[in-house]
């Protein structure tokens, strides 16, 4: 089962559910809001003990 962080949509400030892949290490995507349906830039960094820490831009931002 992989991990799940709560963010805010930065375009509507909607908290949301994003599902994170920690298996890889840190990556950087785009994903859609589910609410507003906007592009949010995520991005992903796993510590040494495999805890993510995720922060998210507009896609214009980022």
């Amino acid at each position: 089962m992989l991990p799940f962080a709560t963010v805010v949509c930065p375009y509507c400030g909607e908290s949301i559910d994003l599902e994170v892949d920690v298996s890889g290490g840190g990556q950087r995507y785009v994903e859609d809001c589910q609410v507003c349906c906007r592009p949010i830039v995520v991005m992903l960094d796993v510590d040494d003990e495999g805890m993510p820490s995720v922060d998210v831009a507009r896609e214009d931002e980022a």
